[in-house]
């Protein structure tokens, strides 16, 4: 029989997000016959106690999609197991080590990465760290590039690579996944997909929420090492790979590596020209009057809530499009979009003015608040003037656009995909470590350049896309960051 064993399995990740997911697999029959679960943590309760935690959690999400199932729900629960463990201890884990018996066991780590070497370390050494086990490990693992390999070091002494599997569940969400159908799947967008027709591409991670009470962590790591390490570099990698020879793992992996190692490093020369480091005050986010970061803390502080890069790729593909990135706290709206956009008409037919203005195409990838693929393209005004009026349409490539009475597929968890994959042994949309690596080292050069150059975050109201100088690093190249949908 095949476990799953979640540690920190009563914290906010289980809760909010792993357990839920496991419910709505249940529900829609994907998780295997033999599969069991076990929450583990500190706290010491009894498995009732613990079912009756979940349930609440699982529950509420369920309802509000409708998909709430007492059927479904005594399946898992049927699954569901519950242990007080200390996971560091390998004298701790032993009851765990019974408890599974001799099938593979996964084992999830929804706790802090600070634990995650002393935990490997104790599942290795109660037996928990088999050949036929896997570790699924949460991002981010470590805060540099230093602190990213000891904790890695101490992984690699008690799995193998390929039983590693570095979770960043935006390569879980369905759109994602769409992107490498959309790009390798179609004969139209493929040789179009280089510097000879897209002029720039735009990576942005918007959230209207502010730090809060999370601020011991936000100091540590900040906009960029949170953010833009692992998502957003990951979309970059999915944007701008070379078709991989096949869908195997490391295929697919070895073209994002290619990418991470070909980003043109960011010196100390020109960080303010091609970075914005922002920290939001005081303002209004959705109606509501909000403190500054500072505030918030309690005390002043050199953290950056937003950053902005223009990021350049060093190869055939890309050479001469600007890549830009921006993530920040507190801004206007929640929103995470990749926006590809293509070159203007070498020459244009069409006068301007009464005609309408002539605009390039655009593909729009949304990911947040909603998932959608969306092509712009110009198009002929319906009428009998004489005179050929142009528009631009809004054309939606995502599902059910061809079929409008089927109801939507629900929307999916992006840890669905990701729990079944791991379980399944496919690390395909998993973080390899020279990936990880090359990710790090990338930004570490960004905040070498930051501290050398002394760039020091800019004020900017929170409910605004961050400091001035945001819209600033796009208009000195005669470029806007897309402030609609679409």
């Amino acid at each position: 029989m095949a476990a799953l064993v979640l540690f920190g399995g009563g914290g906010d990740l289980a809760m909010r997000m792993l357990l839920p997911s496991l419910y709505f697999l249940e529900h829609d029959g994907l998780l295997p016959d033999d599969l069991k679960i076990i929450g583990a943590a500190r706290s010491d309760e009894s498995r009732d106690e613990y079912l009756a935690k979940v349930r609440t959690a699982v529950e509420g999400k369920a309802e509000a999609d409708e998909a709430w199932s007492e059927a479904a729900w005594s399946r898992l629960s049927g699954r569901l197991d519950y242990l007080a463990v200390d996971a560091t201890d390998p004298a701790s884990l032993e009851p765990l080590k019974a408890r599974v018996g001799d099938g593979p066991t996964t084992s999830f780590l929804a706790v802090s990465p600070s634990l995650y070497g002393r935990i490997v370390t104790a599942l290795k050494a109660a037996g928990l760290a088999g050949e036929r086990d896997r570790v699924v490990l949460e991002k981010p693992v470590g805060r540099d590039l230093e602190t990213f390999r000891e904790i890695d070091d101490a992984v690699a002494a008690a799995f193998s690579e390929n039983q590693v599997f570095r979770i960043d569940h935006y390569l879980g969400k369905e759109t994602v996944q769409n992107l490498i159908a959309l790009r390798f799947g179609n004969t139209v967008f493929e040789p179009l997909w280089n510097n000879l027709s897209i002029d720039h591409v735009q990576i942005t991670v918007g959230e209207t929420v502010g730090v809060g009470d999370r601020w011991p962590y936000y100091d540590e790591y900040g906009a960029l090492r949170d953010m833009l390490q692992n998502h957003m570099l990951q979309l970059l990698c999915l944007v701008a790979m070379e078709p991989p020879a096949d869908l195997d793992p490391d295929s697919v992996r070895n073209e994002k590596v290619k990418v991470l190692r070909s980003l043109r490093p960011i010196t100390p020369d020109e960080a303010e020209r091609v970075t914005v480091r922002g920290q939001y005050v005081g303002g209004v986010v959705e109606g509501e009057a909000v403190k500054g970061y500072d505030e918030e803390r309690g005390q002043d502080s050199d953290t950056e809530t937003f950053v902005a890069i223009r990021a350049e790729i060093d190869n055939w593909r890309w050479a001469g499009v600007p890549f830009f990135m921006r993530t920040g706290k507190r801004l206007p709206e929640k929103r995470t979009e990749i926006v590809i956009q293509f070159k203007p008409v070498p020459h244009s037919i069409f006068e301007q003015g009464d005609r309408g203005a002539l605009q390039a195409n655009r593909m729009v990838i949304e990911l947040q608040p909603e998932e959608d693929i969306s092509l712009s393209v110009m198009n002929k005004r319906p009428g009998l003037e004489q005179r050929m009026q142009l528009q631009p349409i809004r054309m939606s490539l995502s599902w059910g656009q061809n079929d409008r009475g089927a109801r939507p597929p629900r929307r999916r968890i992006a840890y669905e995909r990701l729990l079944l994959d791991a379980l399944a042994g496919d690390s395909t949309l998993f973080v390899r470590r020279d990936e990880a690596e090359q990710a790090w080292k990338w930004v570490d050069e960004v905040s070498d350049a930051w501290a050398e150059g002394e760039v020091r975050p800019k004020e900017y109201a929170a409910g605004t896309w961050g400091p001035d100088a945001a819209a600033a690093l796009l208009a000195r190249t005669g470029r806007e960051w897309n402030t609609g949908h679409g």
